[in-house]
């Protein structure tokens, strides 16, 4: 079976996306530990994800990355709240973005994924970007995963492409892809905060929880 690397957080995006390549290829799903809060528990949902479907997996420590990062993810910093009146509103939803980004995140983590496919022979990098988060996470959006996968043909002897199957969808779609694919999204974990119990008041959690009430789960 052809090969596939899957940049995996455990979260509810990269799940559905490594899911509706599951048939398709034998998938190494990696997981980076940047220092974020979240990584604990992102950490026992990828486990139990990649059990679960049967893809090996592997977990990258990136130290320097949480050192020169200035995010809220992974500092003493406190994350942003946010109400689900304010995810339509681009600038409040912008500030939020620009609160947790963390310095180049899904360009290091999607060009080690590369290094992994040439390494490994594998065809494919499966990322979860999709479109709502793309309004405010430049990467991503469409305009860097087609300018990536450029650089990959330019840059790379092999034929690898990034794969991002939710790169059109908002959350509502994404999650009837899920439902429709059979992912384990209730194995899923998308809280920024990283407790027990998702906190359901940052970002990721709104956006998740609005997602699952429209489909009506």
């Amino acid at each position: 079976m052809k090969k596939a690397i899957s940049i995996f957080s455990g979260g509810l995006d990269c799940t559905v996306a490594t899911s509706v390549f599951d048939d398709e290829y034998e998938i190494h799903a990696i997981t980076f530990n940047y220092g974020q809060k979240a990584f604990r528990q992102e950490l026992k949902a990828s486990r139990r994800i990649c059990e679960k479907m049967g893809w090996s997996h592997e977990v990258i420590d990136l130290p320097w990355l949480a050192d020169i990062s200035n995010s809220s993810l992974n500092t003493d910093d406190d994350i942003p709240e946010i109400s689900i009146d304010d995810l339509d509103d681009l600038d409040k939803a912008s500030e939020s973005a620009g609160n947790v980004w963390v310095p180049a995140r899904n360009t290091v983590f999607t060009s080690i994924g590369l290094a992994y496919a040439e390494s490994m022979g594998a065809e494919a990098i499966i990322v979860g970007w999709n479109n709502e988060e793309g309004a405010t996470f430049p990467d991503n959006s469409r305009e860097f995963l087609d300018e990536f996968n450029e650089l990959v043909s330019v840059g790379s002897p092999d034929k690898i492409r990034i794969e991002a199957p939710c790169i059109n969808l908002n959350k509502e779609e994404l999650v009837e892809l899920g439902v429709k694919v059979g992912a384990p999204m209730r194995l899923s974990y998308s809280c920024y905060k990283g407790e027990d119990e998702p906190c359901g008041v940052c970002e990721s959690c709104v956006r998740r929880k609005r997602a699952f009430e429209k489909v009506g789960i």
